[in-house]
């Protein structure tokens, strides 16, 4: 018998439900305000917080949390029409479980999990909020055969920048990334971007009188973008710093759009994609992601993608055989006398580059608020800095041409900005 039964069998079971769930079963439909995880996580959460899997998290990352007292609010829905479910799981910047106002229609009319954890709020320490969001999410996989190219992560303001957090550092779990009021940056390690960029939708979402409206506007959406990530920046009018359901059912459709492009790449290249309530070891994964980039050396058009993935398993698994595997490969190719994949490891870092000059400057040189004008003096000074690195380099030629414009024209920003502070200091001094 299945171990996931038909949720609207499960519906008969609703009486029973007294809002605190223990055990790790499928719920029936209906909110379940207090969820207990089962068991600790079997996901890698740790990675989201640095660059290695350890076999043991740091001690105290963990210090004084107990995953089986950890809580989360759950709304299954009542109409489902797909043997595997998609999931929004929603962090909250507060220590209570929000977002079901603004995705409860959304949800409900497409069949769609929505959970929040509790505690974990931006007052919760960084580590533990990772290890909490990654607690919730493999319980509902316990429960649940849970879709990972349909699997959602948001958040709003705090909750976003952990979204991103999470959703950068582990793609092969979710879909996509919704965050409200925030973003975050890529990883620096080449096959995550390109992982992200192969497979992740990422939806930005800011008010028209939201404060961090620039950062996501002028800066984190174009870049991402400009990087090859499917991206896309939704303004609300008349919303400031919130979470407005109104741009909600068109962000999960321009999601849920995006599904056949990362089920051909599950099917090219199975360690995208964690599939349903599996959570593979340290040395599994090793295994698997160490065959994909076997298999990509073997063609010249996705040689350097899995040279790239050698480096990957080498720093992440240390340790482990894989890891000595990829070692030794990766030296085999560094004593080539031909290493066309050097070329490609320049591009890459130079499209970083413009994309980031760009970004910088344009979030620094347009509309401020308040409490981040003191910063603009900065972001036009790093601006100069990453512009300058492009005409040194001087090969992509619009780049160049624009860095010669934008270059001047900051620094006279900058001596407008002196000017102004000196007159305010004499003014304040008097």
């Amino acid at each position: 018998m299945s171990r996931h039964p038909g949720l609207v069998a499960l519906a008969i079971l609703a009486a029973l439900n007294l809002g605190r769930v223990d055990s790790a079963e499928p719920l029936p439909p209906g909110t379940h305000d207090r969820v207990t995880v089962a068991t600790p996580t079997r996901l890698d959460w740790v990675f989201a917080l640095s660059n290695q899997s350890p076999a043991k998290p740091p001690a105290e990352w963990t210090r004084g949390y107990v995953s089986t007292e950890q809580t989360y609010r759950l709304v299954v829905p009542a109409k489902v029409t797909t043997k595997l479910l998609p999931l929004v799981l929603f962090i909250s910047p507060g220590d209570n479980p929000s977002g079901f106002s603004a995705f409860a229609s959304t949800c409900g009319r497409n069949g769609v999990l929505m959970a929040s954890p509790r505690g974990a709020g931006n007052r919760c320490p960084f580590p533990r909020r990772v290890n909490i969001v990654l607690d919730v999410l493999d319980d509902l996989r316990r429960r649940y055969p849970i879709d990972p190219d349909r699997t959602y992560l948001a958040g709003f303001s705090g909750g976003g920048r952990v979204a991103c957090t999470i959703g950068f550092a582990l793609p092969e779990m979710f879909g996509g990334i919704v965050s409200f009021c925030a973003a975050g940056d890529l990883r620096p390690e080449s096959w995550l971007r390109h992982r992200v960029t192969d497979r992740l939708s990422v939806a930005l979402v800011t008010g028209e009188t939201d404060f961090n409206r620039g950062e996501i506007e002028r800066f984190r959406g174009p870049q991402l973008k400009e990087l090859g990530v499917r991206t896309r920046v939704w303004v609300e009018p008349a919303a400031g710093h919130t979470v407005p359901a109104g741009p909600v059912p068109a962000v999960f459709k321009w999601l849920e759009q995006d599904q056949p492009r990362r089920k051909k790449l599950a099917t090219a290249w199975p360690a995208s994609r964690l599939a349903p309530d599996t959570a593979p070891g340290r040395q599994e994964a090793a295994r698997a992601l160490l065959a994909e980039a076997n298999k990509r050396l073997a063609d010249p058009a996705t040689l350097y993608s899995g040279l790239m993935q050698l480096k990957g398993i080498r720093v992440r698994w240390t340790g482990l055989p894989e890891a000595a595997v990829a070692e030794t490969t990766l030296l085999k190719y560094d004593a080539r006398d031909e290493r066309p994949w050097e070329k490609q490891d320049i591009a890459e870092q130079r499209m970083i580059l413009i994309a980031r000059a760009r970004g910088i400057d344009a979030y620094g040189s347009g509309p401020l608020p308040k409490q981040y004008a003191d910063g603009r003096a900065d972001m036009l000074k790093f601006a100069i800095t990453l512009w300058s690195r492009i005409l040194q380099d001087g090969q992509d030629a619009n780049a160049v041409q624009q860095a010669r414009k934008r270059i001047p024209a900051l620094r006279k920003r900058l001596s407008e900005l002196d000017t102004g502070n000196d007159k305010k200091k004499a003014k304040d001094g008097r």
